[in-house]
């Protein structure tokens, strides 16, 4: 992170993401009680009071045949810091997701904008739906820091203008770009996230290629550290079974 001052305020310039687990209800055993109703009834309640490891064989088949509906009993709410065309991306995941975010209407933002670390590959190679991206060159990568800091500079100082002048935030906030950092609660169960990360993440166990932009990666990269801490017997098996949400 580096500030650069501009008139009396200081602008922050951030390359990473933050991701914090603020609220969990998630376990395996939650899994095998949800699955274990439709043979044992009320008795299925007895899942709560057992090891889950006895019962990983269950887990896995739940997983491998794509029995999805008991990968949805529990919950997650994460804490997430990325700049707002992360956001726009992630949103686009609706089912088994809540979002909260913060507001440009009712606050205001704060000076801090994405600049590209210097081992993010910038340089596209090939066509749309075939193509990798590169390393860039110093030249490149000098461009792209000098670029965007000026212009997010220049941006903030004119929304600071505005909002000085008494113009609305909701108005003022317009001459801010995507790279603007934004903060928002996130909640969701395991087989949301699990269809998240499958498609969010590129990992060498999944059966099903993905080629997700390096910065929402960089957010399901956390978030993933945090599930498999809560759930490791669904997050095995989730990778032994190809990385497919059931």
């Amino acid at each position: 992170m580096t500030e650069t001052p501009a008139d009396d305020f200081k602008i922050d310039f951030r390359s990473d993401v933050t991701v914090e687990l603020v609220k969990s209800s998630a376990t395996d055993s939650d899994v095998l009680f949800a699955a274990r109703v439709s043979t044992a009834g009320e008795q299925s309640l007895d899942e709560l009071r057992k090891d889950p490891e006895r019962s990983k064989g269950l887990i896995n088949y739940l997983m491998r045949d794509r029995h999805g509906s008991p990968f949805e009993h529990n919950s997650m709410t994460f804490f997430i810091s990325a700049p707002i065309f992360v956001f726009r991306e992630f949103m686009r995941h609706r089912v088994g997701w809540s979002y909260n975010e913060e507001s440009g209407r009712y606050r205001e933002l704060q000076p801090v904008f994405y600049v590209p670390a210097p081992d993010r590959k910038l340089v596209q190679q090939g066509r749309p739906g075939k193509y990798v991206f590169v390393e860039g060159t110093p030249e490149q990568h000098e461009l792209v820091s000098r670029s965007m800091e000026d212009s997010c500079l220049q941006a903030y100082r004119t929304y600071q203008e505005m909002l000085a002048a008494g113009v609305a935030r909701e108005v003022a906030r317009a001459v801010l770009p995507v790279g603007l950092y934004s903060s928002m609660y996130a909640t969701c169960n395991a087989r949301s996230l699990m269809h998240f990360l499958g498609l969010r993440t590129q990992h060498e166990l999944a059966k099903v290629p993905s080629f997700p932009q390096r910065e929402i990666e960089m957010v399901g990269e956390k978030m993933e550290q945090e599930w498999a801490r809560l759930m490791p017997l669904t997050y095995a098996a989730f990778n032994a079974n190809g990385r497919v949400a059931p």
